[in-house]
């Protein structure tokens, strides 16, 4: 999972290129990227945060009316330095690319393009692969400038080619900028405009909270299957639908990855994670708990527990406070990292926790050491008893559409039961929400929606095209790339039927 920016403007993108991807730093934290362009490329791209990559003497050189940004979640590549993006293709014309999400089919297509196309792909990265796919494709129509049908061939090409979830944007020097989407939307961007004096800027991006900080009008997402052309010479925007399969885009977006204050797929990400928890809520009325408090573990999970609390007429109070220097845990590299960072990023509050039954709201379980930390800090401050609910369903099984979840044993709810999950993170009860509840609160939103990729949660690969083999080495793959010790080992099952 990443996020990405485009600008195409009339004077200096960078600043609005950074502020965005400042909005966007939840979706990726391992490094950042800028590159313009004034008549040449400017980049500069690096590890680290957004306002660690780009300093005063970075962005004085990042010069140019248009250009990309990106910051950086990796789910493939070995970290080095070359996976960084933005990438940049010499022909046609020039190319400079970003994408979010990942090819299943990266590795068959790096072979392919070395043997067929003649080109060497010289990172791990799925977007350098994404960059010469495109533009060997608009290479071969020898065209002297490029008109719309170009890139529709260019976009189709990949199509045909690429396998998975992706969101891509590309500028062409002194052609325009091209924006695209995987046939199924899988992965989210959305498109907007900003009045200038008599000139229009565009923006691109993958999430519509972006948009807003700047001060662009949304005009709409970027569409399944669907490319956008904007001219240089004219600026006319132009939009295809390029492929005719059918819509799923990603649930987890609504569960943890987006912002509160997106709209995405015509979704407010807001009101889908509230409908998640009153939905919820009525499954905890049932059980007759004694709870003092709802407790949200920050901060995802802040809109559905004021949900429950409402619904229960309990009190809502904030009992973990977020050390919000510290980076969302879930995306950090190994285990040992997410570990020692979970008690540095939280610290409880024995106010509100002592002599209390508390009922911790989350987003979702994954591997389980969070929630075992977090139900600890809360029993050890004093609370009377810990109640753990999660406004998603069990996460069951790998995500190869761009979430670095790869190996169904290190899923803690792969092959246990609820029961089994509740003694590993020593909750006195545990509570899902429902596939349905969870897959209804989204299309709620938007009803011409009719499919989800909840992959994580049911197994069933929208794209029709993932096997078991594919699993294996997808999770092999993977593995090898992380560096692994002892500590980092997932649960096995047998150890948590020894609980």
């Amino acid at each position: 999972m990443c996020g990405i920016v485009g600008i195409y403007g009339y004077d200096y993108a960078a600043q609005d290129i950074y502020d965005g991807l400042v909005t966007l730093q939840h979706r990726g934290q391992d490094a950042a990227g800028i590159a313009t362009y004034d008549g040449k490329f400017h980049i500069r791209k690096d590890f680290g945060l957004v306002r660690d990559v780009f300093h005063t003497r970075h962005m004085q050189r990042l010069l140019g009316y248009a250009g990309l940004g990106h910051t950086r979640y990796a789910t493939i590549g070995t970290g080095d330095a070359g996976e960084i993006q933005p990438f940049i293709g010499p022909a046609p014309y020039g190319v400079v690319l970003v994408h979010n999400g990942n090819l299943h089919n990266s590795h068959e297509l790096k072979q392919e393009i070395f043997e067929k196309d003649h080109r060497l792909i010289n990172s791990d990265s799925d977007g350098e692969v994404l960059l010469n796919m495109f533009t060997k494709a608009l290479t071969k129509q020898n065209a002297d400038g490029l008109k719309p049908q170009h890139i529709w061939k260019a976009v189709e090409s990949v199509y045909k080619r690429a396998k998975g979830g992706y969101s891509v944007i590309a500028y062409i020097a002194k052609q325009g900028m091209v924006a695209f989407r995987d046939p199924h939307g899988i992965r989210p961007m959305v498109f907007g405009k900003r009045k200038v004096g008599l000139n229009t800027e565009y923006m691109i991006a993958s999430e519509s909270v972006a948009l807003d900080i700047l001060g662009f009008e949304l005009i709409d997402d970027v569409a399944n299957g669907e490319a956008i052309f904007i001219e240089e010479k004219t600026r006319k925007v132009f939009r295809k639908k390029i492929s005719q399969k059918k819509f799923a885009p990603c649930v987890f977006e609504y569960v943890y990855f987006a912002r509160p204050d997106s709209l995405m797929n015509k979704i407010s990400v807001y009101k889908a994670r509230l409908r998640m928890g009153k939905k919820l809520a009525k499954k905890i009325k049932k059980l007759n708990l004694d709870i003092d408090a709802v407790m949200p573990v920050p901060d995802s999970s802040r809109t559905a527990a004021f949900a429950i609390a409402d619904e229960l007429g309990l009190h809502y109070r904030e009992g973990l406070i977020k050390n919000r220097y510290i980076g969302r845990t879930f995306i950090m590299p190994g285990q040992k990292i997410r570990k020692k960072s979970i008690r540095y990023k939280l610290n409880p509050m024995p106010l509100e926790i002592e002599g209390k039954n508390i009922l911790l709201i989350d987003d979702s379980i994954v591997r389980g050491n969070t929630s075992r930390k977090i139900v600890e800090m809360v029993r050890a401050t004093g609370a009377k008893k810990v109640y753990f609910a999660s406004y998603s369903p069990p996460i069951i099984s790998p995500n190869i559409y761009g979430i670095d979840i790869a190996t169904r044993e290190e899923l803690i709810a792969h092959n246990a039961s609820v029961e089994d999950v509740r003694k590993f993170i020593g909750a006195d009860a545990l509570i899902y929400g429902d596939l349905k509840d969870m897959f209804d609160s989204c299309v709620e939103g938007n009803p011409k929606i009719k499919d989800l990729d909840m992959s994580c949660f049911d197994g069933r690969y929208v794209t029709g095209d993932v096997t078991e083999e594919l699993l294996e080495k997808q999770a092999t793959s993977r593995c090898a790339e992380r560096e692994v010790s002892d500590e980092d080992e997932p649960v096995a099952e047998d150890q948590l039927n020894l609980l």
